[in-house]
């Protein structure tokens, strides 16, 4: 059964009183995780995970007893780094390259998403706030990025970061075969769309 404690570390604000060696095993198994399953599926036996991740089954099983924490946490990790990424273009970037390259990086996160498809759209409800939970933290962070580009002329300023946000993450999805050239591309494309105003149109990112 989760405990309140087991939510904390599964979130992107766990307590700084986690000792190192615990953060880098937790570490090490969302990562070790995320692989096993977008390469061999979703329902990969938990010691496959642990033996990749090199810590034992009960390790595994100390911070997610359950293999829905394990996946939530998954997705967690890769929306916190979506998040963090935002501020980190931002202070190293142009306001327009650092909006395009946000965007590219939806891609990966497709792909991590879409590994884990079979569980998430199995209708466990351990996953129904996941959706909310993605758009409420990459939304505000994809409008930090889309004003500062439209206040720079950048880019145009009558478009809405949620509008964005879930255009984008359509488009980042790769091919059946797990290619992402074409995805790239789309991407590209919708960004390259962004500079474009119409003619006497203007409003509010």
């Amino acid at each position: 059964m989760k405990t309140a404690d087991t939510d904390k570390e599964m979130t992107s604000d766990a307590p700084s009183s986690m000792r190192a060696d615990a953060r880098r095993n937790v570490d090490a198994l969302l990562e070790a995780a995320r692989s096993v399953f977008t390469e061999s599926g979703v329902d990969t036996p938990i010691r496959t995970i642990a033996a990749k991740a090199g810590v034992g089954v009960g390790t595994v099983y100390r911070h997610f007893p359950q293999r829905s924490d394990l996946i939530k946490a998954i997705i967690q990790r890769e929306v916190a780094a979506q998040v963090e990424a935002a501020e980190t273009l931002s202070k190293n970037h142009k306001t327009g390259e650092a909006l395009a390259l946000w965007m590219s990086r939806l891609i990966e996160f497709v792909g991590t998403k879409r590994g884990l498809g079979p569980a998430l759209h199995s209708g466990d409800p351990a996953y129904q706030s996941l959706p909310d939970f993605v758009l409420g933290q990459l939304t505000p962070a994809l409008h930090r990025l889309l004003k500062a580009a439209a206040i720079s002329g950048d880019v145009r300023d009558d478009v809405d970061a949620n509008d964005l946000l879930n255009a984008g993450l359509r488009l980042a999805t790769p091919t059946n075969d797990g290619d992402t050239a074409q995805a790239k591309r789309m991407i590209a494309l919708l960004v390259d769309g962004l500079r474009y105003s119409p003619s006497g149109t203007s409003g509010e990112v």
